[in-house]
């Protein structure tokens, strides 16, 4: 495999390097079967001689003696071309150790089995959807590292509200009031969870304060249907990516789609002989079919087509720079923010914007072409009226329709 993208020199260079040589063939094999190009394959390459200095500094004598975080550990600061080339090259090398199952486990830390123990709880006690039981263990991982549990797990059996509200106060510090309130919420099953089984003092959880966030205080995050049609129409649809992202975008302002259900899509959702599109909901646990439209076939087509690489991968789409991986919600909103710039549309303030104001957008369209609440309603997947009736507070002609007259001043009595 080598010789066929180096000259001689170059292949007895990377051949000779001690623990990476005898990894190349098999390496630079399956990065062509995932899609990578020859150029891609041997940008990798490239950064070998860097990554060898740092695995002798560590004193590595085989790939299989470092744990993912370990190999990662090892990615230089990317500043300039071949640092760059040495961390996609462990990037590329965690996925595909992992994948044969040649990277060293590590044993579990007591962080890491509590926070396993608190997900599970979630998930099955409690019904949460698991990427949503994942975040709340991601935050709870942060609260035990902050009190510092790995080093003495005893200490939960001291834990007091001082060292919690520390922890809220540095949150707070880069989180606005609708994220801090979540932590706190987290924060509290979390505790409830651990008094249940005795590890903390019973009633730490209601001793934290939440910050005050009013029903109502923040409008919806709706675009002019003018902008939403100016944004779709103006993404390049002459590149592989823009083919992606305009399938992704239209996908979300025809019915609504969260961002996680536009990158869980797999090419079986896709009903092309009934023209109907299955959307998997795992957020509210239903799923939704929905008509084929003209615009979204034709779109999803051309990507398919001209767009989509070859790849075994089900998920309907996928990374360009990354074959066969498919896309993050990340991923939809980098997208999303790129192509509105270009097409310099305003958003909405910082925090309130993304391609969610696509959702929000569609269902103030509908609202305005007389679209029943509760028909919005089931199309976005909401599970009360209560969370679609949000957008009727900027269905301003129907309430000035319904508004009282102001009393005149002769109305007026003292």
């Amino acid at each position: 495999m080598i010789a066929s993208l180096f000259l001689p020199k170059w292949q007895a260079l990377y051949n000779s390097l001690p623990v990476l040589g005898s990894v190349w063939p098999a390496f630079c094999e399956w990065l062509r079967q995932k899609g990578y190009s020859d150029k891609a394959i041997r940008r990798r390459v490239h950064g070998g001689p860097l990554l060898e200095d740092a695995l002798h500094g560590r004193g590595v004598g085989s790939l299989g003696e470092l744990t993912a975080s370990e190999l990662r550990s090892l990615a230089p600061s990317p500043d300039y071309w071949t640092p760059q080339m040495t961390c996609s090259l462990i990037s590329s090398l965690v996925v595909y150790l992992a994948e044969r199952g040649e990277l060293r486990t590590p044993p579990p830390s007591p962080t890491d089995q509590l926070v396993s123990s608190f997900r599970h709880y979630l998930e099955r006690v409690r019904g949460l959807a698991s990427s949503t039981a994942a975040r709340n263990g991601a935050t709870v991982a942060q609260f035990l590292q902050f009190i510092d549990h790995d080093t003495n797990p005893g200490r939960l059996q001291e834990l007091t509200i001082v060292e919690v509200d520390a922890f809220v106060a540095l949150m707070g510090r880069s989180l606005g009031r609708a994220s801090m309130q979540k932590v706190v919420a987290i924060l509290r099953a979390f505790l409830r969870f651990l008094a249940a089984q005795s590890l903390v003092s019973v009633g730490l959880h209601s001793q934290i304060d939440s910050p005050r966030c009013l029903r109502g205080e923040r409008l919806p995050r709706a675009l002019p249907w003018s902008s939403v049609r100016t944004l779709i129409q103006t993404i390049d649809r002459t590149t592989p990516k823009g083919l992606r992202d305009y399938a992704m975008l239209l996908l979300i302002a025809t019915y609504g789609l969260r961002v996680s259900e536009v990158a869980a899509l797999k090419l079986e959702h896709v009903a092309w002989r009934t023209q109907q599109i299955l959307l998997p909901r795992p957020k509210v646990g239903t799923s939704l079919s929905l008509p084929l439209t003209d615009d979204v076939a034709l779109a999803l087509t051309d990507y398919l087509r001209n767009g989509r690489q070859a790849s075994a991968h089900r998920h309907l789409f996928l990374l360009v720079h990354t074959p066969g991986s498919p896309v993050k919600s990340t991923t939809i909103c980098d997208s999303f923010d790129s192509w509105a710039a270009h097409a310099g549309i305003r958003l909405p303030p910082k925090g309130a914007g993304g391609p969610h104001c696509l959702r929000h957008s569609l269902a103030m369209h509908l609202l305005r072409k007389g679209v029943s609440l509760k028909a919005i309603g089931d199309l976005l997947g909401h599970r009360s009226a209560e969370s679609t009736g949000v957008y009727l507070r900027l269905q301003l002609e129907d309430l000035r329709d319904v508004s009282l007259a102001l009393p005149g001043a002769e109305d007026v009595k003292l």
